[in-house]
This record gives structure tokens, sequence and C-alpha cells, in this order.
């Protein structure tokens, strides 16, 4: 099938046609891992994610040695109604700061032997006002999914999305809403630090928001109420799928983003584990609705893909040992 889509039906019928994780490599991670010197189930969640890892890059002793990082910039015209304690002129200037290296984002990215790539998508002409209208037109909607689509390095084996853009915490939590449901204070936080008026405010936007565009299906909400740089995290995860390549997913952004996904197909987010949770209240409730249990906690929400970025070293470490642990036969230890 055609690694190409010109609608967001023609992107839904990608979705449908994913490929799985390969099972003979799952069987020989998992036979692999039954033999190495250690108590069974002694390396707890690490095996699992070894096993996970393995089946989706079809090796049964895998390595980790291409990880991938994009970074997507937006900029989005629901700001004007005051929803964030920055304003918008800061989405350009973190942009330059990514490409000059001086991010958080980019000292995890080098600490953890990543490639980082930044894409800024079209930061002269914010997205619509929600309020007002659809976000996106689809077809704004679908060059964005593209974006990241294309932004996929093929020779990658595991991605990380992150972002930035002043307001998408605010895109972010009528995403969540419009998914899976509840009231638009069960999904808006203080994103970039809002005083308790600010909050209020937020949540008077995202509550009209709702009712101008739900009910909808899930790549309309994504349409309507999203960005630019969600759209292309939802266009690359999708990407990696398809190369069979795996997903660390980031905080509250990039999970509101990836949820598009799961609830346009079933199954579309296997491919994905949680990074982190972040401390962005509503990313508890909505990893709990995916059916996702972080690797870590450690109170961030910066974004920029940073928790992501960060829990590659836990991949890392999971690999490191079941690649390169001995078996019991090979270190000549008996196992009983």
């Amino acid at each position: 099938m055609p690694q190409t889509f010109a609608t967001l039906s023609e992107f839904r019928a990608l979705l449908e046609a994913a490929p799985n994780q390969d099972a003979a490599a799952v069987s020989g991670a998992q036979e692999r891992n039954g033999m190495l010197t250690k108590p069974p189930g002694a390396l707890g969640r690490l095996e699992d994610l070894a096993i996970w890892y393995a089946g989706w890059r079809g090796d049964a002793k895998p390595t980790m040695e291409a990880p991938q990082v994009i970074v997507f910039a937006g900029n989005h015209g629901v700001t004007a109604q005051g929803v964030s304690a920055f304003p918008a002129e800061v989405t350009e200037q973190m942009v330059l700061n990514f490409q000059h290296g001086g991010a958080a984002i980019n000292q995890l990215s080098k600490a953890f032997g990543a490639k980082m790539d930044v894409h800024a998508l079209r930061l002269e002409t914010p997205t619509q006002d929600f309020t007002q209208s659809e976000a996106m037109s689809e077809a704004e909607c679908v060059a964005a999914l593209k974006a990241g689509w294309d932004a996929v390095d093929e020779t990658a084996d595991v991605v990380v999305t992150g972002e930035m853009g002043i307001g998408n915490t605010t895109s972010a939590a009528a995403i969540g809403a419009a998914l899976f449901g509840g009231d638009a204070g069960d999904w808006v936080g203080r994103g970039t630090g809002v005083d308790g008026a600010g909050l209020a405010n937020k949540t008077r936007v995202v509550a009209e928001g709702l009712a101008r565009h739900t009910p909808c299906d899930p790549l309309e909400a994504l349409q309507r109420l999203g960005g630019r740089e969600l759209a292309a995290m939802a266009g690359a995860i999708a990407s990696a799928r398809a190369k069979r390549i795996p997903v660390i997913l980031d905080g509250f952004i990039c999970t509101a983003a990836a949820a598009v996904l799961e609830k346009t197909v079933p199954g579309s987010l296997d491919h994905t584990v949680a990074g982190h949770l972040s401390a962005e209240g509503a990313h508890a409730n909505m990893l709990d609705a995916l059916g996702k249990e972080p690797l870590l906690s450690l109170g961030l929400r910066l974004g920029e893909g940073s928790g992501a970025a960060l829990a590659l070293g836990v991949l890392k470490g999971a690999i490191a040992c079941h690649s390169g642990m001995a078996t019991f036969a090979e270190a000549g230890v008996s196992d009983s």
C-alpha cells in the first residue's frame, strides 16, 4: 500500500493497514529472557520493555544505536484568548534556542546519543482561534500530518516526538475532552503557569471550543481543536508504526496527539510506551484511558520531548541487559 495520503480518510486507511509486531522475534526474545543469568522476573518492567522492543525491531537480540528526537513547533490562534502566561513570540524564540543547542531537549538528546531534528511549521501563520472557527482546514491538518510522517528517519531504531507551541496545552485539553468525554475543567491545567484567573479563562475557552466543534470523530477533533505541531506528532508516530520503529511518548501534549490515533484505529499505539508522567494533572487520566503505564514520574512539565528523551536511558538499559547478558549456558552457571 502506498505510504502517502492526501485526505484524512486516506490517513485513516494507512492506520488501518499498519503492520504489527514480529511474532517470531517476540517468541525468541521471550525464550532468551528465560535463559539469562538472573532469577525469573528479577529485572521487572525492563524485561517486558526489551521484549516489546525486540518485537517491533524484528530481532530477538536487538540493539539501540540510532534514536531520533523530533521537535515540532507551531503557533496557535487561540492564544488571542489569553490562555498562556507567555506570548506567542516565545515559540519562535525557543525554536532558535533548539537550533542553537541551548534547550533542555538538546542536552538530553546529546546525553543519550539521539539525533535531534527541529521542524517549525508555518510559525508566521498561526492556526485559527478554535472558539471562532476550525483551528485548521482539512488540507492544513493533512499538511501537518505529512510533515510529521516525512520527518521520521527510516534508519532510526526508536523515535521520540516533542513539541513547542505557546497555547498548546489548551489544544491538548480540548482534544482530551473531545476524545474521552468529561467537562473542560477535567482536562485543563496550568500549562506554562497561569494563575487562578488564567485557569478559569482557559477552562472557558476549552468549553467554548467543545461546544462549537463536538461531537466529532478523532481526526476531526485534531483538525478542529488541535495545532500543527500536534498533528505533526500524530503523523510521525503513525509513520514510525509503518516503519516498525518503536516510539516513546512524551507528556500531556504528545499523548493527546497520540490518542487521536488510538481512538481512530484501536491498537495504533501498540508500538509506543509512555516515557513519563507529566505534572500536568490530566496526563494521568489520559494515560489510564490509553492503558499506558509511564516509565518515569519526576514532576516534569517542560514538554519538548524531554521526559521521553530521558526515558531513552531506561529503554537503553533494558536492551543492554537483554542482549548483552550471558545465558546460564554461556556463563557456565547452573540455573537450578
